[in-house]
């Protein structure tokens, strides 16, 4: 009796253990070293990530990249906790997807680089080369659309709303001579093909799916957001890590000369730091 009481005791034991051990697992590996996983669009972000394993690795890190083709998952993912942070999403984005979603306890703990948005066009030069009714097809992603518009306002060929800023949509036109048509909105990642396939008069194109379709940007590209107005990229964590020591290290990587002098020379201005 007294050994089937023991073997019960041990079991529960063993089954309690179990249970508070769950969830993802932060402990060194072999090396002594801490696992830290980051979800990240491929361009630049991946890529500025892995530029960045070595010197983390030179902190006890190693630093795992997951990349996502799109702009819900690695949210998604990072709520589920099987991702320690993600590295894609700016301020506007980050706002929205948090309103949108109560379950989405997160905030920014760097701002590591920028990405102006550009409206590329294989037949006209300039904005004011538009014809009248000219086709714009642009993210249906509405946070962008507050980064896009002003571009059209700035060179006179809309008029917004008074005040609407950076919250910009296409109902807040007021003003429209050339008819210009903002109605086709598709997803972002597909902006880039859309493009070569000649799709409309001129699309709108987010920096990292630019790159990673292999538009030639200095050739195509008519105008682009302001320097001043361009939002960073950011390193968002679930706000329970924001103190971790990686996270930290993380940031202090990606914030680092080394990796702020490989972002402007890798991508020529088209991505740049953040300051």
């Amino acid at each position: 009796m007294k050994k089937l009481i023991s073997f019960i005791v041990l079991a529960i034991l063993a089954i309690t253990l179990t249970a508070c051990g769950g969830g993802k697992d932060n402990s060194a590996d072999k090396d002594g070293n801490k696992k830290l996983v980051v979800g990240a669009s491929a361009v630049p972000h991946a890529e500025v990530l892995d530029a960045a394993k070595p010197l983390l690795k030179e902190k006890g890190i190693d630093l795992e990249v997951q990349v996502f083709q799109d702009y819900i998952l690695p949210n998604v993912t990072l709520r589920d906790k099987d991702l320690d942070a993600n590295y894609f999403q700016t301020p506007g984005y980050l706002a929205l997807q948090m309103k949108e979603n109560k379950d989405f306890d997160f905030v920014s703990v760097g701002e590591i680089h920028k990405e102006p948005i550009g409206i590329y066009s294989k037949e006209y030069k300039s904005l004011k080369d538009l014809p009248n009714g000219a086709k714009i097809i642009m993210s249906d992603s509405l946070s962008d659309h507050g980064r896009i518009l002003p571009i059209f306002e700035k060179e006179g060929l809309i008029k917004l709303k008074e005040g609407v800023g950076a919250n910009a949509r296409v109902e807040d036109i007021i003003d429209n001579p050339k008819n210009l048509d903002f109605s086709t909105l598709i997803e972002a990642k597909l902006l880039a093909t859309s493009f070569e396939s000649g799709e409309g008069d001129a699309v709108v194109i987010n920096t990292n799916y630019a790159l990673e379709g292999n538009v030639d940007i200095g050739k195509y590209g008519i105008a682009f957001e302001g320097d001043d107005v361009v939002p960073a990229n950011l390193v968002v964590v679930r706000s329970e890590d924001k103190d971790r020591e990686e996270i930290k290290a993380l940031v202090e990587v990606l914030k680092s000369k080394e990796i702020q002098d490989f972002i402007l020379e890798k991508y020529k201005g088209a991505v740049t730091a953040a300051e």
